[in-house]
């Protein structure tokens, strides 16, 4: 199997962004492991920086280029927690970020994004706009433009949270992670597959922007038109690069609903005391819908990031 990043890609990465990011805690609770017939391990990303795991990504991309390049500043689009993890490594390397946001993002992650220093442009709520707004800007300024999730860099500091995951907890049976663009998702099964090969990989995916579901099915990228779901982290099309990663090594899509969603972040919150946000309930949400492949097993589960509109909390 011809892969893109090596072992030694994520082992970089994970040594560049060290100094910069948080190494996140593993937690446990019995009472949802009650729940779920299985042994739960939750790295908890929702206590990184930004409050989500994209800080990985967005510190290696920003730290990786060159001086030369890095000058200029860097610029993508997003929904919110790659925005932050854009602007709080530029500002970390001290240039200037542009960042483009749907004016629909939750405006906890607008602020968090305007607090690092980065200069936000708002569009509307669609693919072709972001990419556009992002386009017109990289002209204007001579940034270097980042990808959320389709980009190798990102990819690999995304890795380290699944690598830090097995070095705590080895011996593990399953890892489940969300997926949207597939970044979190290619690296998690990187370095699953080098760390111990046995490891199953499955995602969780909302059920109104289940595109990679589609995908796997088809065996090629199938898009979903209008994407919606209350996962607002999980709304961006799967990037052909994470694709090539995702379709070999990732065993099954599970797909659920905003309903199941909902109930599962709820469940987190009360037996655990913890805030995550719907995106990062989902995974939660597949491993309580489809039990058979979890019961009995030790499940890792990548708890992707905690930012939530505490005005709007869908409870």
């Amino acid at each position: 199997m011809n892969l893109p990043l090596s072992f030694q890609d994520i082992q970089a990465a994970h040594d560049l962004i060290s100094p910069f990011v948080h190494r996140t805690p593993v937690l446990t609770s019995e009472s949802v492991n009650e729940i779920a017939g299985a042994e739960l391990y939750f790295k908890c990303e929702n206590f990184q920086k930004i409050g989500a795991f994209k800080a990985r990504g967005g510190v290696n991309a920003v730290m990786s280029l060159p001086k030369e390049q890095q000058k200029n500043g860097v610029v993508t689009h997003s929904s919110g927690n790659h925005a932050q993890a854009i602007a709080l490594a530029a500002k970390m390397a001290g240039v200037p970020a542009y960042i483009v946001m749907p004016k629909t993002a939750p405006e906890v992650k607008k602020k968090a994004v305007a607090g690092y220093g980065a200069q936000i442009t708002f569009c509307e709520p669609t693919q072709q706009s972001r990419e556009e707004n992002a386009a017109r800007i990289q002209q204007e300024t001579g940034a270097t433009f980042i990808s959320p999730y389709n980009d190798y860099t990102v990819i690999a500091g995304q890795a380290t949270c699944a690598k830090e995951l097995l070095e705590d907890h080895p011996n593990l049976d399953i890892v489940i992670a969300p997926v949207g663009g597939g970044g979190l998702l290619a690296g998690t099964a990187l370095s699953c597959h080098y760390m111990n090969p046995t490891l199953e990989v499955y995602a969780g995916e909302p059920e109104g922007a289940k595109d990679t579901y589609l995908s796997m099915q088809a065996g090629e990228i199938t898009k979903v038109d209008k994407p919606s779901s209350i996962a607002d982290g999980l709304l961006a099309s799967m990037g052909y690069k994470n694709f090539g990663i995702i379709k070999p090594l990732v065993k099954d899509i599970l797909v659920v609903t905003d309903e199941e969603i909902v109930e599962a972040m709820r469940l987190i919150w009360e037996r655990m005391k913890i805030i995550i946000e719907p995106s990062c309930a989902v995974p939660v949400a597949a491993l309580l819908k489809y039990r058979a492949p979890f019961q009995g097993k030790k499940v890792g589960v990548i708890l992707t990031g905690g930012n939530v509109d505490l005005a709007k909390l869908p409870f």
